[in-house]
């Protein structure tokens, strides 16, 4: 009898197993994995331009945390704004980040694969400088873009405003705090807020976040629709307050207190034991700081000798902000409206590239606005040859990691007004999962669609995966069959005996 029991069972199960897998070789939905789509989005900077693949599931196009970062490119050399005497070169420094993409991007896919081109600040001071230079330039770039096989969907200069949305966008959907489904394909609505977005470029930074309270200032709101959702917005871009254009600022200022040219000036945020001789031509050369260009000859070379103190450093630094001038009833500073700062933030680009520093060559944790104050005096009080033998690979940007420093400090407490309470809730990262945080994901998601307005549907029809998961339980319930079967023989067999 219990022979027979064991084979009926272990028949079940195995006709069971047999029926699902000819069901899901049989349906139209469920042949094999899905295949993958692409995208390509490029990120052409201030400072240097980088291009990001982006791809995800076929069958999912419309879901959520499902885009992932297929690969990055850092192109070689600056941003393409500084091509603007050379416009051909733009294009032509882009090849090797495209070719990279060509063996990225499977052959197949080439023609459907949306590429696209956005330019932030460093092309917003050029266009402001000379419109023709920097429609010159896009179309540079454009005509090497078109040349590729891909699926060109134009070249365009974004707003402040669209940058620090698309990274807002970014940032949440990564962390699928709009939408994620369920195991069983499930819409879910998760019960948690939306986390603010800080974005610190070389020619500009960007601040977004969703408030409740009034936005006093219109130019400075956002309505957005997302997956049935909506979501007020603050955001605003501050022009010339990247890190490259707060630099040149800051020797502008220098230079301003010295009154004259002599052969040698001091600068309080270079570390002592730094030297190095600057053309005037390279400080006046922006938007940012041509209203100070001086009566002296562009071509005339000065000499700037670090100092290395933290209190005048900072006493400069601070002249870069006006925090006296407000027609709200609050402001950041500049006289921009900004409501309280409130829930979670991720802080990314610069602000994680200054905060690494120095957790990780300073070993200075930052949990407190005090904590990165002293961190940046100790940056400020380290000689140059000590930085140089702790990052000796940093040595580009070694200089300038007291005043950057600094700057983030005035920026995220004088300027944004986080304190002890609102400041822990920063997160400075650089990415994630594997997925870089910046706009152009969100950008990509933007313009191809990806986020509907509406809420999807509450079920979707069951897809590979979904198979997968059912066969894996009827195969959990063979091998329990035979676990009994076996169990019932030696049972049947003991009562024998």
């Amino acid at each position: 009898m219990a022979r027979r029991v064991a084979a009926v069972l272990l028949l079940l199960a195995l006709a069971c197993l047999l029926g699902i897998l000819l069901l899901c070789l049989g349906s139209g939905d469920t042949r094999g994995p899905p295949g993958f789509k692409y995208g390509i989005v490029l990120d052409a900077g201030s400072s240097h331009t980088a291009m990001f693949v982006y791809k995800w599931p076929a069958d999912k196009e419309n879901d959520t945390g499902v885009v992932s970062e297929h690969s990055m490119c850092d192109v070689e050399g600056p941003g393409i704004s500084s091509y603007r005497s050379n416009p051909p070169a733009a294009g032509t420094s882009l090849l090797h980040c495209l070719n990279q993409a060509l063996r990225d991007v499977p052959k197949e896919k080439h023609a459907d694969t949306p590429l696209y081109l956005g330019a932030t600040a460093g092309m917003r001071l050029l266009n402001i400088m000379n419109l023709q230079a920097s429609d010159t330039v896009l179309s540079a770039v454009a005509a090497t873009l078109k040349s590729y096989p891909f699926n060109f969907r134009g070249a365009k200069i974004l707003s402040g405003e669209e940058e620090g949305v698309f990274g807002w966008v970014t940032a949440n959907y990564l962390l699928e705090n709009f939408i994620k489904r369920g195991w069983l394909g499930e819409w879910i609505q998760p019960q948690k807020t939306t986390l603010g977005a800080m974005d610190f470029g070389g020619a500009s930074t960007q601040i977004t976040f969703e408030t409740r309270d009034t936005i006093e200032d219109p130019s400075n709101e956002v309505m957005l629709k997302l997956y049935g959702q909506e979501y007020k917005v603050y955001t605003h871009s501050f022009l010339c307050y990247g890190r490259d254009q707060v630099l040149k600022r800051l020797l502008s200022k220098l230079l301003q207190q010295a009154k004259s040219y002599q052969a040698t000036i001091p600068h309080p945020c270079w570390p002592t034991g730094y030297h190095k001789n600057l053309l005037l031509s390279s400080i006046y050369d922006s938007p940012c700081t041509e209203k100070e260009r001086p009566s002296f000859a562009l071509n005339t070379t000065i000499t700037m000798v670090g100092t290395g103190n933290a209190s005048l450093c900072t006493l400069h630094v601070s002249k870069l902000f006006n925090f006296t001038t407000c027609s709200f009833s609050r402001c950041s500073f500049d006289g921009i409206f900004q409501p309280e700062v409130s829930g979670n933030f991720i802080a990314f680009s610069a602000f994680f590239y200054t905060v690494d520093f120095i957790q990780t060559v300073m070993g200075r944790r930052v949990h407190l606005p005090s904590d990165l104050k002293d961190a940046a005096e100790t940056i400020c009080a380290t000689s140059w040859s000590e930085l140089l033998q702790k990052a000796p690979k940093m040595e580009k940007r070694l200089s300038d990691y007291c005043a950057v420093s600094i700057f983030v400090y005035l920026l995220t407490t004088k300027g944004y007004n986080f304190n002890d309470h609102s400041f822990p809730n920063i997160a400075f990262q650089k990415k994630a999962g594997e997925t870089s945080i910046g706009w152009a994901l969100g950008y990509m998601l933007n313009l191809t669609n990806m986020i509907p307005a509406e809420k999807p549907s509450s079920h979707k029809s069951i897809m590979y995966n979904y198979w997968v998961i059912l066969i894996l339980l009827f195969v959990v319930t063979t091998l329990m069959s035979l676990v009994t079967a076996i169990c019932l023989l030696r049972h049947s067999k003991s009562s024998a005996i």
